[in-house]
């Protein structure tokens, strides 16, 4: 069996990696892997943490705070040789035989494997499948919300549809908590875009393997716990989520969509905005302003 190389990019993840790694051999389970970390200048003890509690980790020091993709690339540059890549947060708790499951999943057309994600305390999957960005789903998602527009595949990017989520699901993309990559998928698609600071590095990197013929699948067998979410609640973070899914759309689109599909985005915002969400008005401000979307907008 080939070996799974366990991606992992820090930042400050001191509290959360005891967690992780105490779930580690669990979640592991049947599998030959190695632990490899790049760790962005965190100013806490994750380091340390690492050293005392993994010592047999690859730990790179990346030696600045270098993006989400950057990391990854940097871990994967120092993990040698690899059949499954595991990109994993930090603050990822995989159930046991959670990654086994994931692998097994791999081959057949799919390249990108990813598990049932759930929320800390809750008993029911987080939504975690999307669908490729249109003008048509962000007006949808503006009008209606994601989740009542989520039940009509063409008004939304979310798959709501509970089945969805019972049985293996191919998707555009996926929440990229955790995700198993083969090496094969891997070494077709190249390095993760490191022009993404934080958001939009998985869309665009499954987006990719799908072009190139890699779909994503949910193996609901395989299960996790994922103590995220402060997107949701940081109005910095929101804004950039909201900028760098307006940018990768202009990746793949030409200025015209680009143009609608911003405006479709910028009234969701506004609208959410109205209802007093300080996130939506700090994002909806951002994207209003001209050249918002030049640049690589970073920490």
């Amino acid at each position: 069996m080939s070996t799974v190389a366990v991606i992992v990019v820090t930042w400050n993840s001191a509290a959360v990696l005891p967690g992780f790694l105490a779930a580690l051999p669990d979640g592991m389970a049947g599998l030959d892997w190695r632990l490899v970390v790049a760790d962005n200048d965190s100013a806490d003890d994750t380091v340390e943490v690492l050293h005392t509690l993994a010592p047999e980790a690859t730990v790179v020091q990346t030696g600045r705070n270098a993006g989400y993709a950057a990391g990854i690339n940097a871990a994967l540059d120092a993990a040698g040789d690899y059949g499954v890549a595991l990109i994993c947060n930090p603050d990822v708790r995989m159930r046991q035989g959670c990654a086994k499951r994931l692998v097994d999943s791999l081959g057949g057309g799919v390249g990108i494997a990813v598990p049932l994600l759930y929320e800390e305390g809750r008993d029911t999957p987080h939504r975690s499948l999307r669908r490729e960005s249109t003008v048509l789903r962000a007006l949808g998602e503006a009008v209606i919300g994601n989740t009542r527009a989520g039940r009509f595949p063409a008004l939304s990017e979310l798959v709501t549809d509970p089945s969805a989520y019972q049985h293996p699901t191919r998707a555009d993309w996926a929440t990229g908590a955790l995700m198993a990559i083969s090496a094969e998928c891997m070494a077709a698609c190249g390095k993760w875009d490191e022009s993404f600071f934080l958001y939009s590095e998985e869309t665009e990197f499954c987006l990719r393997a799908r072009d190139l013929g890699y779909a994503t699948q949910l193996e609901p067998g395989a299960e996790a716990v994922h103590l995220g979410g402060d997107s949701q609640v940081s109005p910095r973070l929101w804004t950039l989520l909201t900028l760098n899914r307006v940018r990768l759309y202009g990746r793949r689109h030409g200025p015209v969509a680009t143009a609608a599909f911003r405006a479709a985005v910028l009234l969701r915002e506004v609208s959410r905005a109205a209802l007093g969400r300080p996130a939506s008005r700090a994002a909806a401000a951002t994207l209003a302003r001209p050249g918002a979307l030049r640049g690589t907008p970073g920490p």
